[in-house]
């Protein structure tokens, strides 16, 4: 009650709900015993979760504990329910989601991808059915007709990603019998914190128009000639890289030009994106090269983020740097982040294991609170301290060496690893050994599920990246129980304290026995990237860094890497909020061309003569398909022109102006020259004999990985005031 009056993270007031449960377990017995259920009904809640536990348990074989339908009632008041791995988070969101189509709203249950959003979509089938609602689901290989039937269910799971293609798909119809989104209602979110925080700046593209992307090879050739240290520098984050004056010589010798000629920018741009690609991507930690392509890694899952790309001139030097065709690219029709995807629902809900750590991003991005539901049982896991070593050979050393020890026993290990690279290398080291470790990363990740399900089976040694099989869960082999349990080994810590609890809450499900640890180097990028200017406390004789200061080191880095992201997440939004605002507003004239008799009227009010000299029958289909091209044309020329103008706009820092109050002044006052140029172009075609309404020829959709890089302007600026300073 004193966290919930403070507000403070977590501070959902349980009390309420705890009573409506106390209830429903008074009408168990009663319920039981009926030949058939009773229709549920939303006015009374606790019978709503009595009739919900009775038909869990007579169609699933699941009879929900009491912090299950806590959850779901946190669920249905519109909160991000946190509970532990192994709590049962999928049957509470069933739950929650057939007490909502109960009450007549629709249902989206977003999930991180096609395996879970069908998994769970099918398994909870049966108890949707004996709550008299109806559910589908969505993959990436749906067909529309398949997508049309799911989404017409009053509950549809699908991953967060393909629902958002189809509603950027829908933007671009031309009949509105095509649509296939209905109105957004209420979204339900699986692994809330990664789809709201991680992945929220994410852009989704709709793309047309194809052609082949372009990097010059020879850009890609002269950058790995160049030295780091005197020919460019790598900033301590690790997220700019930019040439010394001593480099720029270099360069301009050898290419024979003149790089920083404001009327010639192109050379300077090639150049940037291949030194980017060279020193800031790596191959096997930031992507894979597989089946002939690029294939990025979502850093906060370790797998391959599908259908995800960089920005095109980016995820062109990367391929060039790997001696690869470049991929197709396209006019960007439309885009929509996750977070405008998600803000779309007027109810929000979400379910995870880890949500206090980020209370206060989904509080400011989306106005939701946490509630910490308790677990059914105690957590027994037996989480040790951090063993810290001065570098990272004497790290692996020690970290092979206790997985020997450990798996003597017999007892199940999971190691965690940062990225792919690594927990190949961990794999050879242990194979030295004589260890046949399973090697779980984004080259095998459609292996997942099965893979992470037999990592509790007694011997079994498990090496995975980050976020290993989230929603399958790990059971315990026979006898393990007695040998303490599965293992869980971080081989280092994360940007994010989130994320290493995550990776800890693998171990210990429903009260099982468990442990962890996590084997630090005061060498590891994260201390290395955020904390450069710390000097390390020295080791014992025995190698292990015990100093008190080594603990507070590591933390001290995770809280300043998250403390970036969460204003590169501040930022990012600050610019898109306006982007999304316009959309909304064209997006409700474009509707209203689609599906009322606007487009006509304007047109033939416009001209008249015109209007009466067309063929009565076809004359307001055409008005229509007009301005329909006028506004998807318009709107695709506004979006070229944000761009262009972000990508510049950091400039006027140098004029002490605030480049975000800049360019929400030049993007205001071009889209109120929008709608102008919108009915001018309509009319201009409404007077041709001959309209050109061509379209894409073919349209596609894709991820953008937010450039990690910021602008290619944000990087002449840091070398301009870098250059200042030494002057």
């Amino acid at each position: 009650m004193i966290r919930n009056l403070l507000d403070r993270p977590g501070g959902v007031n349980l009390s309420p709900y705890l009573k409506i449960v106390k209830t429903a377990n008074t009408r168990a017995d009663r319920i039981g015993k009926l030949g058939e259920l009773p229709e549920p009904s939303m006015d009374d809640l606790a019978e709503f979760c009595a009739v919900a536990r009775e038909a869990a348990d007579r169609t699933l074989g699941l009879r929900p504990y009491d912090v299950q339908l806590l959850g779901t009632l946190a669920l249905l008041h519109g909160h991000v329910a946190e509970m532990a791995t192994g709590e049962g988070k999928t049957l509470s969101g069933a739950m929650a989601a057939a007490g909502y189509a109960l009450q007549g709203k629709r249902v989206h249950v977003m999930s991180v991808n096609d395996y879970l959003a069908r998994r769970d979509a099918e398994w909870m089938a049966p108890f949707y059915e004996a709550m008299g609602v109806s559910v589908g689901w969505i993959g990436q290989n749906s067909t529309p007709e398949e997508r049309r039937a799911a989404y017409s269910c009053d509950v549809t799971y699908g991953p967060v990603s393909e629902i958002g293609f189809d509603v950027l798909r829908d933007r671009l119809r031309t009949d509105a019998a095509a649509i296939v989104v209905p109105e957004p209602e209420v979204a339900l979110i699986d692994e809330a914190d990664s789809v709201l925080v991680d992945e929220a700046r994410v852009p989704l593209v709709m793309a047309g128009a194809a052609d082949e992307g372009s990097a010059v090879p020879e850009m890609a050739a002269l950058v790995r000639t160049l030295v780091r240290g005197y020919h460019y520098e790598i900033d301590e984050g690790a997220r700019n890289v930019y040439l010394t004056p001593k480099g720029a010589d270099s360069v301009e010798n050898i290419l024979d030009v003149e790089l920083y000629d404001e009327n010639e920018p192109g050379t300077l741009i090639e150049l940037n994106l291949a030194l980017h690609a060279h020193a800031l991507l790596a191959k096997d930690v930031d992507y894979i090269v597989r089946d002939g392509k690029v294939q990025l890694i979502n850093p906060s899952r370790g797998r391959v983020a599908l259908l995800q790309r960089w920005p095109d001139g980016l995820q062109a030097a990367v391929e060039a740097k790997e001696a690869l065709p470049p991929s197709e690219k396209g006019e960007i029709l439309d885009s929509l982040t996750i977070q405008g995807l998600i803000k779309r629902y007027p109810k929000i809900s979400g379910m995870t294991g880890t949500a206090v750590a980020v209370s206060e991003q989904l509080g400011e991005f989306y106005g939701l609170k946490v509630a910490v539901i308790p677990p059914n049982t105690p957590a027994i896991r037996e989480d040790e301290p951090d063993r810290i070593y001065p570098t990272v050979p004497d790290k692996d050393a020690a970290l092979v060496e206790e997985i020997q020890e450990a798996h003597a026993t017999g007892r199940p290990i999971l190691i965690g690893t940062l990225d792919v690279a690594e927990s190949e290398n961990l794999a050879k080291l242990l194979q030295r050994r004589n260890l046949e470790p399973v090697v779980l990363n984004a080259k095998n990740d459609a292996e997942e599920a099965a893979i992470i399900a037999r990592a509790g089976e007694r011997g079994a040694i498990t090496v995975s990246t980050q976020m290993a099989g989230r929603g399958t869960d790990i059971r315990l082999g026979d006898g393990v129980a007695e040998l303490g349990g599965l293992y869980l080994i971080g081989s280092g810590r994360h940007a994010s304290s989130r994320l290493d609890d995550q990776l800890r809450g693998r171990a210990g499900r429903q009260g099982d026995p468990g442990g962890s640890v996590f084997f630090v180097s005061v060498q590891d990028d994260l201390i290395t990237q955020f904390v450069p200017d710390e000097r390390p406390p020295a080791a014992d004789p025995d190698g292990l860094v015990r100093h008190r200061r080594g603990a507070y080191l590591v933390g001290h880095a995770q809280r300043v890497a998250e403390g970036v992201n969460l204003e590169i997440h501040r930022n990012t939004w600050r610019y898109t909020r306006l982007l999304e605002h316009q959309r909304e507003l064209i997006l409700e004239w474009r509707d209203k061309v689609l599906h009322t008799d606007s487009a006509a009227k304007a047109l033939a009010e416009a001209d008249p003569e015109r209007w009466d000299s067309l063929p009565e029958d076809t004359r307001e289909e055409t008005a229509r398909q007009i301005v329909l091209h006028a506004i998807d044309t318009c709107w695709t020329e506004h979006l070229a022109f944000l761009t262009d103008l972000r990508e510049g706009i950091h400039l006027r820092a140098l004029g002490r102006m605030s480049p975000i109050d800049e360019f929400h002044r030049e993007a205001v006052a071009e889209y109120k020259a929008l709608q102008a140029e919108i009915e001018r172009r309509s009319l201009e075609a409404f007077e041709s004999p001959e309209p050109d309404l061509k379209r894409p020829s073919a349209t596609w959709t894709y991820l953008v990985q937010d450039n990690p890089f910021g602008t290619e302007w944000d990087r002449i600026l840091k070398r301009v005031t870098s250059a200042a300073r030494r002057g």
